[in-house]
């Protein structure tokens, strides 16, 4: 096959569909939008959603929850997980993202006190709980808030 016998797969290229533009065109004069009436003129037609004064649908529908659009969402780490970083590392959200323990930072790092530390770390992230701060504490080690 040479450059100058490619071709488009049939039916991969279709004519361009050209409105009014005249009788002959199959869709002239009105262009497809018939005779009179509201959807038949320039700017016509009724919004998303309107059922012709008719009560419309999300009306009728009973409303419910509350969406709390400033709530924060933190990306939870258990304090069993850091043990496997070695004595006296600084683990950091960084660190944290980079050895696959949290996908992603979201809005801050928490560090909750499930399971057991056995390492003295410095551990720096956005909240504690009061259990993983201890925790940490009780070996020696620093909890640190960003």
């Amino acid at each position: 096959m040479k450059l100058h016998e490619l071709e488009y797969a049939k039916g991969a290229k279709t004519n361009t569909y050209r409105k009014g533009r005249g009788l002959g065109s199959g869709n002239g004069k009105n262009a497809g939008s018939g005779n009179k009436g509201q959807n038949s003129r320039s700017g016509g037609g009724v919004r998303p959603g309107f059922e012709g004064g008719q009560n419309p649908l999300f009306r009728r529908l009973p409303k419910f929850g509350f969406y709390n659009g400033g709530r924060k969402e933190y990306a939870v780490v258990n304090i069993s997980s850091l043990n496997r970083f070695e004595d006296g590392t600084v683990v950091t959200p960084t660190l944290l993202v980079e050895c696959g323990l949290v996908t992603k930072e979201l809005d801050g790092v928490k560090i909750l006190g499930n399971g057991e530390l056995t390492k003295k770390l410095t551990v720096k992230a956005h909240k504690f709980s009061k259990s993983a701060s201890e925790a940490i504490a009780k070996l020696g080690g620093v909890a640190e808030v960003i």
